[in-house]
This record gives C-alpha cells, sequence and structure tokens, in this order.
C-alpha cells in the first residue's frame, strides 16, 4: 500500500507542475495578439466551415480552460479567455477542440472508441476506489475482490490511454488547418505549438500515472497469491 502512496505522489506532483507549466503558457499566449485578428470563437466557425460541419454549434461556457468539445449535443464549448478572445492561445485551443469535431464527424477510431467506453468507466470510477480498497485489506482471504477492481481500474486505465491519440491527433488537425488557412504567421504557429503541447503532456502525465498505479494492484494481487501457496 505503501508504495501505492509513493507513486501516487510522485505522480501528482508531476501533474501539479505540468499543470502550472499550461497555466503559464496559456496565460503567455493568451497576451500575444495575432495578427490575424480573429476571436476564437471565429476560428471555431472557420475551421468547422472548412470541414464541412454545419450541425455543431459554437458556445461560450463559464471557467478557466474548460474548453471542449460535447458529441453528445454537438456543440463545441469555449471558456471566455478562448470564445472572445483574438490570441494565440484561444486560436490554439479553439481549433483544438474543433479538431475533435472533425473526428467525431469523421467518426475516427480512437474517438469512437473511447466513447464507447464511456458508461463503463462512469460505472466503474464510482466504485473502484472502494473495491480496491477493500480488496487490498482482504487480499489473503478473499483475493477476488482486489482482482474485480484490478479489472476496473484497468478500464479507466484503458480510458486514459486511449485519449492520448485522441488528444494528439485533436492538436495535429488543428495546427495543420491553422498553418494551411494561414491563420497564423510562422511565430504565432510556433506558440499555439507550444501551448498544446503542454495541453497534452497533461493527458500524458495522467495516463502514465494511471498505468503505473495499475501495475502497483497487479503486484499487490500477485504477492498475496504466493503467500497463499
Amino acid at each position: 500500500m505503501s508504495s501505492i502512496m509513493l507513486v501516487s505522489l510522485l505522480f501528482v506532483g508531476i501533474s501539479f507542475l505540468v499543470s502550472m507549466r499550461l497555466k503559464s503558457k496559456f496565460s503567455q499566449y493568451s497576451q500575444l495578439p495575432m495578427a490575424a485578428g480573429m476571436t476564437g470563437k471565429e476560428v471555431a466557425e472557420q475551421m468547422l466551415r472548412d470541414n464541412a460541419i454545419y450541425d455543431v454549434k459554437v458556445i461560450s461556457v463559464d471557467g478557466f480552460l474548460t474548453d471542449h468539445y460535447n458529441p453528445a449535443n454537438k456543440t463545441v464549448n469555449l471558456s471566455p479567455e478562448v470564445y472572445g478572445g483574438a490570441s494565440i492561445a484561444a486560436a490554439a485551443v479553439a481549433a483544438h477542440e474543433c479538431g475533435h469535431a472533425v473526428q467525431h464527424a469523421t467518426a475516427y477510431r480512437w474517438l469512437t472508441m473511447r466513447s464507447k467506453l464511456v458508461p463503463f468507466v462512469q460505472f466503474s470510477s464510482s466504485i473502484v476506489q472502494w473495491v480496491l480498497l477493500a480488496g487490498i485489506l482482504l487480499v489473503n482471504t478473499f483475493p477476488a475482490l482486489l482482482l474485480g477492481g484490478i479489472i476496473l481500474f484497468a478500464l479507466t486505465t484503458l480510458f486514459s490511454v486511449i485519449t492520448l491519440p485522441v488528444e494528439f491527433d485533436a492538436s495535429n488537425r488543428a495546427l495543420a488547418w491553422l498553418n494551411n488557412r494561414n491563420i497564423l504567421n510562422p511565430r504565432e504557429h510556433d506558440g499555439a505549438k507550444d501551448a498544446l503541447h503542454w495541453a497534452a503532456m497533461t493527458y500524458l502525465v495522467a495516463a502514465l500515472a494511471s498505468v503505473a498505479t495499475l501495475i502497483q494492484y497487479i503486484l499487490i494481487y500477485t504477492s498475496g497469491n504466493r503467500d497463499r501457496e
């Protein structure tokens, strides 16, 4: 159990540092206006039109870095700084979220796979910690409980891993479109790429943390089996 705590604390620290770096980058590029003068809303709407997507709405949502694409109601949700901002960061984030809309419209396989996992992950995440805790406490008398917890946790880990190609692909689509459309000049494009890089790092750290924790639980389970032999 102590090893799991150490791994968790390690990745909490790394996640915090990456998150701070992302916020710093976003603040930096939010202060740099792009020459085209387009707001995030305008960038998003243009990218959707260029990809022949006309059934997706671009709306503003409260919060900081709350930007996301909702496939359920087909909306690109942009935070106020992105929706109304005409900065490098606003363009990058708006285009990234539209990248997800393009994935949805083209049935991008990794996004489709992730979407199918959502109901299972929602159920798993609601009980997995309790099942794992009980499984560790009873590992020598009721090992099947820990095994069940590992299976549930593996679902959330799989979801985190599948999220990586989804996020990286959305950023690649965004940067390619921004470049081809000449929305950003070369200097601005480098800034957008840097901002999206750090956004992707938050997902990478989360996936690595989940994989490392899963391995720790598997080791506890196998160790318990050896003790019972």
